[in-house]
């Protein structure tokens, strides 16, 4: 099929419903995350049977997160929201001892006008351990939203950070350099190296929730081209976490974090790196670039780094290479998926997303639009909110090689014959960083290979061997 090639990305908006997960469970890779909390989920309980679903409770375990089961009584106000908040709270305090109890709002809470934020602060008061309240409800457009909400939350807890006095934390220029430079010796290069590497940028702050081990690789490529880190967002530990005020730089690693850096933005004065994100060789490339260029700093060696990532994924390249894919929309990773598959030398014909905010993913939308015509290939369909019905038709008009989709249509749309990927997978999967890209690539070419062997699969041998077991 002849595919028209625009020269700029097509943005279109239609009125489908939400297909997606409820973003409370965020809570199951962040009480994880953050090791000495524990999540309180305030709802009903069908989000208790959907929380004990998703998240794969067993019997005997002792997750930090549990149900606040809202009652009928609850819903005229005919019970003190206050007392069995506390009770519920103190019983916490006394199983499980954490640094900071964190409530999550439901659609219940939301509709009851449930009084959370100004119940937390007297409570708190009280009993002497943090509460931080987070809205992460079923009104949102995607799941992923539950972690941008408690991360904008967690940001007002974050200690202010004094201003340097006569402008300590400035990187050194380099007139005062050259300066310097002129009082040494002509052969003293040793020196030069030492006050060259001890400089200091100013402080960086990277939010966005990643499992302990990439957030260490992606510290160690900045620490590589001499960033140092001043701290998280979220931290391991509720009580290190890093310092915010207007001094500060900060920069995300997941572009469904957009209530986040608009709260650090407006509410804390920091000053955000609008950069493409960390996925793929060529976004964490980009990411660190972006990061060296507002500092001050040439960044060194990345692009030999990126060459010998993409030469190690050659046989994964090799497989996936001339496919065409078709986003439907689950979590707004699709963007910079798009861009990487685009890079590996696929063609994606629709990207929907659940929404997007174009300000926060201004960078990764232009990264995007430069790989499609870097790779000389048709620039992609963004379609936001998108109607699944219409996404049906141009399925069927475009056959592309591979859908990501939801949960909730996968097993559909395999049995009309077309092959699926389940999105919600590269949420949980580890797709940052150069060392990762390959993660990415096994999630796609693992759906392409099942397909091919079900095609190729005989059938009728199948059918034989049954015949025979029934005599």
């Amino acid at each position: 099929m002849a595919v028209e090639i625009s020269e700029t990305l097509t943005f279109e908006c239609e009125t489908g419903n939400y297909h997606t997960f409820c973003p409370i469970s965020c809570v199951a890779w962040l009480y994880q995350k953050i090791e000495d909390s524990f999540f309180l989920v305030v709802g009903t309980k069908t989000c208790g049977y959907f929380s004990q679903n998703s998240l794969g409770v067993m019997i005997f375990a002792e997750p930090r997160y549990a149900m606040a089961e809202l009652e009928e009584g609850d819903i005229p106000a005919q019970l003190n929201d206050y007392g069995e908040s506390k009770r519920l709270c103190i019983q916490i305090i006394k199983n499980r001892n954490p640094s900071v109890i964190i409530w999550i709002g439901t659609c219940t809470t939301e509709i009851i006008k449930m009084d959370l934020e100004g119940i937390a602060p007297k409570l708190e008061a009280e009993i002497g351990v943090p509460i931080v309240v987070a809205r992460a409800n079923g009104l949102d457009y995607a799941f992923t939203q539950g972690e941008d909400t408690v991360l904008a939350a967690v940001t007002h807890r974050c200690p202010e950070r004094k201003s340097s006095v006569g402008g300590q934390n400035q990187p050194v220029q380099d007139e005062e350099l050259q300066e310097f430079f002129s009082f040494l010796p002509p052969n003293d290069e040793n020196v030069k190296k030492t006050v060259v590497g001890s400089q200091k940028n100013p402080p960086l702050v990277l939010f966005g929730s990643l499992p302990s081990a990439v957030a260490h690789q992606l510290s160690s490529e900045l620490k590589r081209q001499s960033i140092q880190i001043s701290g998280w967002i979220p931290t391991e530990r509720y009580n290190n976490l890093p310092s915010l005020g207007d001094e500060v730089y900060v920069c995300g690693v997941n572009p469904f974090l957009s209530r986040t850096a608009t709260s650090l933005m407006r509410r804390r004065k920091c000053q955000l790196i609008g950069a493409p994100f960390p996925i793929g060789p060529d976004g964490t490339r980009a990411w660190i670039e972006k990061i060296c260029s507002v500092f001050g700093i040439e960044a060194q060696g990345l692009e030999k780094r990126e060459k010998k990532v993409w030469d190690s994924l050659e046989n994964y390249l090799d497989q996936v290479r001339g496919k065409s894919v078709f986003f439907m929309g689950d979590n707004p990773l699709e963007i910079s998926l798009a861009r990487f598959l685009i890079r590996c030398g696929m063609t994606v014909y629709e990207i929907g997303i659940p929404y997007m905010d174009k300000r926060y993913q201004a960078a990764e939308l232009y990264f995007l639009q430069n790989t499609c015509r870097d790779m000389r290939i048709p620039m992609p369909r963004i379609v936001e909110k998108p109607d699944n019905y219409n996404q049906l038709q141009r399925m069927y008009e475009l056959q592309p090689d591979l859908v990501f989709t939801g949960m909730a249509h996968a097993n559909p749309l395999q049995a009309r014959g077309i092959n699926t990927r389940w999105s919600i997978e590269f949420t949980f999967a580890q797709i940052h960083g150069f060392t990762n890209a390959k993660e990415i690539l096994k999630l796609i070419i693992r759906p392409l290979k099942d397909n091919n062997d079900f095609k190729n699969f005989d059938w009728t041998n199948l059918v034989r061997k049954d015949n025979n077991s029934l005599n």
